[in-house]
């Protein structure tokens, strides 16, 4: 195999590890060359539980990896989504007094901004910087206006931020494979960039992700992620709350699921099929009872997670839109008009069912940010003291 310059990459998510290597071609085009899968063990619940469980699987993992691509890693990126992340806005301003705005002024303002985090926030570490708002004299100006004049000058910045304790954690979990972690990235900003240049003209959204067992929601704005959630709950309620209520085994409900189309047309006299209750003495469920049992608790779900979710109030606007997945498909296919009708509350915001993003895309993706960066993300510069002695120099010479 050959090999140009292989960048070795590690998502952590809720389900599982995703080892991926990317390459770039002779043509300098991007191109996966490795993935693999593994279910996610020794981390539950946003923290490492058994530290020797995952170090072990993903040294095991890379190893095999290394030997495959002949290519031995020293670093990694981590594509990170099973830790908590939270997220301050702040916003800085500069007196202007009819002078102009120069570039020094912005670098004051996010270096301040970020020593006021690094300074309150003791216990967490800052993963990414992302520039929001800019107004001059109260006027919104949709980039950054180095160069006007004017009076006032405000900067509104998004700080995303994970406990400094999951990333010493982290480190020490990829030191012992003698990887150095070169880049933690958020796999909700890959995913909030990777969905605004698909869908062009379009940079403020939510993004809802809803799997069996959990769910998630972000929020993108103005092309920058300001805000995400996770939830301990999914999909299976609905089928929880369908075995409740007409007494019927879980595995012949997802069974009927799997194998049928419902929909909000449904009769009143179809009745689930007697082929089903394998093992069971037959009853008469009418199949609309299902639907109504599975619209109810849609309906809960969209408020808990979107619509009267009070962390998301200033953020519920009309016409925002809403990408919504669905990783259930037997749940998504047979109540799809519900979750359409819930989630877009009624036309308050414009729906649109996405699919998961793909591997490939998501490590296509975080591959150009590393290389190019983001519009939006900011990046502070480290100001390094001088001695006397250069200081003096650069007063004589400049």
């Amino acid at each position: 195999m050959n090999i140009n310059s292989p960048t070795l990459f590690i998502e952590i998510n809720k389900l599982e590890y995703i080892f991926s290597v990317s390459d770039i071609d002779g043509n300098g085009d991007f191109q996966l060359i490795y993935k693999k899968l593994i279910s996610i063990q020794g981390i539950h619940e946003n923290k490492i539980i058994d530290f020797d469980l995952a170090n072990k699987i993903i040294k095991e993992n890379i190893y095999l990896l290394e030997q495959k691509i002949n290519f031995t890693f020293k670093n990694t990126i981590i594509i990170l989504n099973n830790f908590e992340v939270t997220f301050i806005n702040l916003t800085g301003f500069k007196k202007l007094n009819g002078s102009q705005l120069l570039k020094e002024n912005i670098t004051y303002i996010l270096n301040s901004l970020k020593s006021n985090i690094d300074n309150f926030e003791l216990q967490k570490k800052i993963i990414h910087i992302f520039n929001l708002k800019y107004n001059l004299d109260k006027k919104r100006i949709t980039n950054i206006p180095i160069g006007l004049f004017g009076d006032f000058y405000s900067h509104e910045m998004s700080f995303c931020l994970i406990k400094k304790n999951d990333f010493k954690n982290l480190n020490n979990l990829l030191n012992k494979c003698n990887l150095k972690i070169s880049k933690i990235l958020s796999k909700n900003f890959v995913e909030g960039v990777y969905l605004s240049e698909k869908h062009k003209g379009l940079d403020t959204f939510f993004t809802i992700e809803i799997n069996e067992n959990n769910s998630q929601i972000f929020y993108f704005e103005n092309d920058a992620l300001i805000f995400e959630q996770s939830f301990d709950f999914g999909s299976d309620l609905v089928v929880n709350d369908i075995s409740k209520i007409t007494f019927l085994n879980k595995k012949i409900i997802k069974n009927f699921l799997l194998t049928s189309k419902l929909n909000n047309k449904t009769s009143n006299q179809d009745l689930l099929e007697k082929e089903f209750f394998i093992g069971e003495n037959y009853r008469k469920i009418k199949k609309s009872l299902i639907n109504e049992i599975a619209s109810a608790r849609i309906q809960e779900l969209a408020e808990i997670i979107l619509t009267k979710n009070i962390n998301l109030f200033n953020y519920n606007k009309k016409n925002k839109t809403v990408f919504l997945k669905i990783n259930d498909s037997s749940n998504l296919e047979n109540f799809k008009d519900s979750y359409k009708f819930f989630f877009s509350k009624k036309n308050f915001f414009n729906h649109k069912f996405i699919e998961k993003i793909d591997t490939e895309n998501i490590v296509s993706k975080a591959s150009k940010l590393i290389q190019y960066g983001w519009k939006k993300e900011a990046v502070p510069v480290i100001s390094t003291k001088k001695s006397l002695i250069v200081r003096l120099f650069e007063a004589i010479f400049g």
